[in-house]
């Protein structure tokens, strides 16, 4: 594809600009000049400061040491997220980076573990036991996964707990030591082409006018571009995702980090908690109908390690994404794209996919339609698979103890989500996909995590004996567990990295396993 010289405005800083910037900057020809308009004036959301593993791949693509970046950011080690009080009062498991048990002649685990727990004729241990991640994070332990080994070893992955505003300034130093311009400034307004209606300069309040051939609009919930000046419409999906409000607030670090991240159900939403080296990410997601701002924020203080750190920070969403994500000569990454609460933490994941399917499908010269259609369909069927996958945290509950999860437990569903369940249901398997984020060891998790009844399993499972299922369990438990026993402290082994910064070690391999 020829391309001739092109200028690509980024609107907006924080994760979303920074990120998109630096990705640019590393993949595209010299003929495109990247610039990034950012106000000081201009505060970042910041919810979110968990990942998943995509985010391994996104900064070995961009050639970043991981000790450094462990380093200047804050991070500590992530194998999965602890889910308390979902499936019903006083139930806990852990959503791990990775599978769960091994297959036997050719059968997913999952189906065994089934039959057994249906047969109630032995009290098999919780899901979560098999999995070598869960068991690491549910006893602070940490190892980097050996795609060369066949113990376990291979079968998981690992992310981050990250402080959000540190990545954006680390990847912001990486950016522009690359070329990319930061012009500071508030945009006053948008100027658009009397020919086909597409963007053609933004005016800043200094006076300065900044035009360009492709726009990113990186500008947050407000979308400035996409919404207030292209009028895409925003798909809203708050009759699923109930919660539209959140608090935040840090507090001091107490105790060494765990390397999981804490998703406690309440009954008016969920509380997070995530280790990070200097200090505690705490916040409430809640659903404003049901617990006032103010309550929200106090419950939230009382339920803290250590003492705060700042005041309580405020934020109001809606559910849903914008039914465009690419219109015209702008793409919308981030915020102003759309908005899933960050209960798997997949909110930098759709920024990273956002950047590397526009790489994909990066605009050349001439009509842009097709590209446009394609980025669209795949963008829309990224927050599509997630949005299910988040209802399917609130629709499989016992619980009944508040007019939040009466709602949730009794909800229609979209047809798309209903269709997964009933399979699982009828069959035990998971539905693939051919894309998209969230394979079967993250259905399963849930699934069978928070308790769903009545489940068939795949009736060659009988074929094998149970005492033998059963004692093949139990050898397969006792391993993972002595294994992970072994293993170094998380702590220590993120002290370890720490130290060795400037020393060379092969970097683990970016897997995705489980999570995809």
């Amino acid at each position: 594809m020829s391309l001739e010289e092109k200028k690509i405005i980024i609107l907006g800083g924080g994760t979303a600009g920074w990120m998109t910037a630096a990705a640019f900057a590393k993949f595209l020809p010299d003929n495109c000049h990247i610039s990034i308009v950012e106000s000081d004036q201009v505060g970042t959301v910041g919810v979110g400061e968990a990942t998943i593993p995509h985010i391994r791949y996104f900064n070995n693509m961009l050639g970043i040491n991981e000790r450094e970046f462990l380093s200047e950011v804050s991070a500590t080690y992530k194998l999965g997220i602890k889910f308390i009080d979902w499936g019903a009062v006083g139930s806990s498991y852990i959503h791990p980076f990775g599978a769960h048990g091994k297959s036997i002649d050719g059968i997913q685990f999952h189906h065994y573990w089934l039959s057994v727990v249906n047969a109630g004729e032995y009290q098999a241990p919780a899901f979560d036991q098999f999995s070598i991640a869960a068991l690491m994070a549910a006893n602070n332990r940490f190892s980097f996964p050996d795609a060369r080994a066949r113990d376990g070893k291979d079968a998981f992955s690992y992310a981050y707990h990250i402080d959000a505003g540190k990545y954006a300034k680390f990847l912001r130093r990486y950016a522009e030591g690359r070329g990319v311009m930061r012009r500071e400034g508030s945009v006053v307004c948008v100027n658009t082409s009397d020919q086909d209606g597409s963007i053609s300069n933004l005016c800043l309040q200094s006076g300065e006018i900044i035009t360009g051939d492709i726009f990113i609009d990186c500008s947050g919930f407000r979308g400035l571009l996409v919404s207030d000046q292209l009028s895409v419409p925003f798909e809203d999906w708050s009759n699923w995702l109930l919660c539209d409000s959140a608090v935040a607030i840090p507090c001091e670090k107490v105790g060494a980090p765990n390397p999981y991240t804490i998703a406690h159900a309440k009954p008016w939403g969920w509380q997070w908690r995530i280790p990070l080296q200097h200090r505690t990410g705490n916040g409430l997601v809640y659903s404003s109908a049901v617990i006032s701002e103010q309550d929200a924020a106090q419950h939230l203080l009382g339920h803290l390690d250590g003492s705060p750190l700042a005041e309580p920070n405020f934020l109001k969403f809606t559910a849903g994404r914008r039914k465009k994500s690419w219109e015209k000569n702008c793409v919308a990454i981030g915020l102003a794209s759309g908005f899933l609460e960050p209960l798997e933490s997949t909110s930098i994941y759709l920024i990273q996919q956002s950047i590397l399917k526009l790489l994909d499908y990066f605009p050349g010269d001439g009509d842009l339609s097709a590209l446009r259609d394609a980025y669209n369909r795949e963008m829309e069927s990224e927050y599509i698979r997630i949005r299910d996958f988040l209802i399917l945290h609130y629709k499989i509950t016992e619980r009944n103890d508040s007019e939040f999860w009466r709602y949730c437990h009794s909800m229609d569903l979209p047809d798309s989500l209903k269709e997964s369940i009933e399979l699982f249901k009828a069959t035990g398997h998971v539905k693939r996909y051919q894309n998209g984020l969230f394979m079967s060891p993250s259905w399963l998790a849930v699934y069978l995590g928070q308790g769903m009844k009545d489940i068939n399993f795949d009736l060659r499972a009988l074929n094998y004996p149970k005492e033998i299922a059963c004692s093949q369990m139990q050898r397969m438990q006792l391993q993972l567990a002595s294994q992970v026993l072994q293993m170094p402290a998380a702590s220590d082994v993120l002290t370890s990295e720490l130290n060795s910064i400037g020393v060379h070690r092969q970097p683990a391999a970016a897997s995705l396993y489980g999570v995809t």
